[in-house]
């Protein structure tokens, strides 16, 4: 990935291919160049990822240096959502080199 590729602008990218992907009619050489691009995207974003992960578990150490954990809902965050919240699918937590497609 180039020096200016942003999160944001990665995640665009991705979506492209995937759109693109999805589509018939491409050709396999260029369905694997996309595919290759896509999964290269996709790396680059999960280093992202883990990098705000862990700029945000600095952030949360407590004065002792401890760490408390509490999972993130998105559900909990917004304000006013008033739907009740489902209950977390089964299964196990996405590995660092898993491809989020």
């Amino acid at each position: 990935m180039t020096a200016t590729m942003t999160f944001e602008k990665a995640l665009a990218e991705l979506e492209q291919i995937v759109a693109k992907l999805e589509k018939e009619g491409t050709p396999l050489n260029d369905s694997l160049a996309l595919f290759e691009k896509g999964v290269k995207l996709a790396r680059f974003l999960r280093t992202e990822l883990d990098k705000a992960e862990r700029k945000v578990e600095i952030l949360l150490k407590d004065e002792k240096g401890g760490m408390k954990t509490e999972d993130f809902d998105a559900e909990d965050a917004e304000e006013g959502s008033g739907g009740e919240k489902e209950p977390a699918p089964a299964g196990r937590r996405k590995g660092k080199d898993d491809i989020p497609f």
